[in-house]
């Protein structure tokens, strides 16, 4: 791996179990008693990495990944398959993406270019730290999240995302033949649909079901004697359990309780954090989140800019799940400045981004979880595109 993304949090697969080598908190940090947790992709920035290295280097890449990151969900969510995790979309594709031509410089090269930041989100991260210990806990490849440190100016020792050394995999040119036949098929698999009811494997359609099928075959018979196939075995997606893995970390080497500690997300690579995080008391917030980031986060926010997640942020730290509470049962511009919660310099930040009224935040609740997952699904792919948007 190239230097520039190393001496940071790293997962490993040993086997089915997890080995995670922290290489030291950041001596310098400000942070104070409690501390910020958030997701990369989503709350950070708008991209989908893994979505845009496909569409750039696979033929027919776009529809390639939707196809994967479909069957992701399926696996994950209905199936909940032994030894497979939301967020395994970044190790099934590696071999394909290899066979295009991908390298890890070439990765971090295109992601450096390609970054998109979510309005607001470098000032929030800068100001997350001055009172809070913050952390990043990602999915993507860590050649992203240490183009995103560069360009939010966050300590790349502060995160845990995917390690990978995509170079250290030969291929002969028959090898890569076969990935780029079987990249086609899956690219003209075409859209499967997965109802919200969907429960089981036999509540989707027989064509949906031929699919997952079919997709079965090709991951988990007809690849495993490739010398690629070393990448599905050997690269750990930070999805899942392993969010609730770093998360569990990151409390062993502060010192700081769950109580104390806010994690913001938006997809299903969350759903694991969420849980660990709210049943531990701590502040849970759905970010322009997908349906499973709504199922299982307390608060949600629908919003275009990120000084909401400050607010919510300086509110927490200075007084816990209460004064969130409080602030969202007054949930205004009156609210916020009466409130105590928000500090001069930050109001007149958000009346700046938002002069009229605040953007959507409520408390997640079985009455309205339906028509807040409508409201945010919406924005959500008015913010990040039609394609990202709609991915798991």
């Amino acid at each position: 791996m190239p230097p520039s993304v190393a001496g940071r949090a790293r997962l490993g697969r040993e086997g089915r179990g997890t080995k995670m080598d922290f290489d030291g908190l950041e001596e310098t940090m400000t942070g104070g008693w409690r501390q910020f947790i958030s997701d990369g992709e989503g709350p950070i920035t708008k991209n989908d990495n893994a979505f845009e290295l496909c569409s750039e280097l696979i033929k027919n890449g776009g529809a390639f990944f939707k196809v994967i990151s479909k069957y992701d969900d399926v696996l994950a969510d209905i199936l909940q398959r032994p030894n497979y995790k939301a967020g395994d979309t970044l190790r099934l594709i590696l071999p394909f993406l290899k066979a295009y031509g991908a390298t890890d410089s070439w990765m971090l090269e295109f992601s450096r270019k390609n970054i998109v930041t979510v309005p607001g989100a470098r000032k929030t991260m800068r100001f997350v730290q001055e009172f809070m210990t913050p952390f990043i806990v990602a999915t993507s490849y860590e050649h992203y999240i240490s183009a995103v440190c560069d360009a939010i100016g966050f300590p790349l020792e502060n995160t845990y995302s995917t390690a990978l050394d995509l170079d250290s995999v030969k291929m002969e040119p028959w090898e890569t033949d076969m990935l780029k036949r079987y990249a086609q098929e899956i690219a003209q698999i075409g859209e499967i649909r997965v109802p919200d009811s969907a429960r089981s494997i036999e509540d989707l359609k027989p064509r949906d079901r031929e699919a997952i099928k079919r997709l079965d075959e090709i991951f988990w018979e007809e690849l495993t004697d490739l010398a690629s196939y070393q990448l599905i075995l050997d690269v750990n997606p930070v999805g899942g359990e392993e969010k609730a893995s770093a998360v569990l970390d990151i409390r062993r080497r502060t010192g700081i309780g769950l109580e104390d500690t806010v994690y913001v997300g938006d997809s299903i690579t969350d759903v694991q954090a969420f849980q660990l995080v709210r049943e531990g008391g701590g502040l849970t917030v759905s970010f322009n989140g997908n349906e499973y980031a709504l199922r299982e986060a307390e608060y949600a926010v629908i919003s275009d800019n990120t000084v909401i997640t400050s607010v919510l942020a300086e509110a927490f730290h200075k007084a816990g799940m209460e004064g969130i509470s409080s602030l969202v049962e007054d949930w205004s511009l009156e609210g916020l400045r009466s409130s105590g919660l928000v500090n001069p310099y930050l109001m007149r930040e958000f009346e700046r981004v938002f002069p009229d009224k605040p953007p959507t935040v409520a408390r997640i609740t079985p009455h309205n979880m339906k028509s807040l997952t409508r409201q945010s699904l919406a924005f959500r792919r008015s913010v990040r595109g039609e394609t990202i948007g709609a991915l798991g």
